[in-house]
């Protein structure tokens, strides 16, 4: 059985190169165990921040802004605002109520205003119906039989009865010599009277 160590040469780079593998990877573990930057994080801690006030701010008389990014804690500044306290006008901010009116001021405001006018309600207008666009233009009843009529949409031509429904629409309510009513099955509204119409 040959386990592949004949080769005296391939060995030796073997070797060497796991020796380098094992190196490299100590050398990326290792500052994780040790405590080098402990001394420098406590360093930084102790020196106090030299606040960079603007020229502007400082122009005006105003507090210099601080612009140091140092992540310590700064306790002598959590301190004072500790002691700070809050001075309202009174008002419970945690509390959902409205803003007391002072009577003077309601009274100066109820003179000058004028009395406000109740708003009138209309009602909306009532949909009108579309137009039927059927033309009655004639009838096509024979001795002994129901009223028929003839009714036009553009090129179709219709004969229908009373109480029969056109163009699966409009329905024919009542025939008379003159005019016809009709009532549009969609918009269900008031039936409409079409006259008689010549040629």
């Amino acid at each position: 059985m040959k386990l592949g160590l004949e080769d005296k040469k391939k060995t030796k780079w073997a070797i060497a190169l796991g020796v380098v593998a094992v190196l490299a990877a100590a050398w990326q573990v290792l500052p994780m165990f040790m405590d080098s930057s402990a001394p420098s994080s406590s360093a930084q801690a102790a020196a106090p921040a030299t606040p960079r006030a603007s020229g502007r701010t400082a122009a005006k008389g105003k507090k210099p802004r601080t612009e140091n990014l140092d992540p310590t804690l700064r306790l002598d500044l959590l301190a004072t605002i500790e002691q700070t306290q809050y001075q309202g006008n009174g008002r419970n901010i945690f509390v959902s109520q409205a803003e007391p009116v002072r009577i003077d001021q309601a009274v100066a405001r109820a003179n000058t205003d004028p009395e406000p006018k109740a708003p009138v309600w209309t009602p909306p207008p009532a949909p009108t119906a579309p137009p039927i666009p059927l033309k009655f233009y004639g009838f096509a009843s024979q001795a002994g039989e129901s009223k028929k009529i003839f009714l036009q949409n553009g090129d179709d031509v219709f004969v229908a009865g009373e109480g029969e429904i056109v163009d699966r629409r409009y329905k024919v309510i009542r025939i008379s010599p003159n005019s016809v009513e009709i009532q549009d099955m969609v918009f269900s509204g008031p039936p409409q009277n079409i006259p008689l119409t010549q040629g």
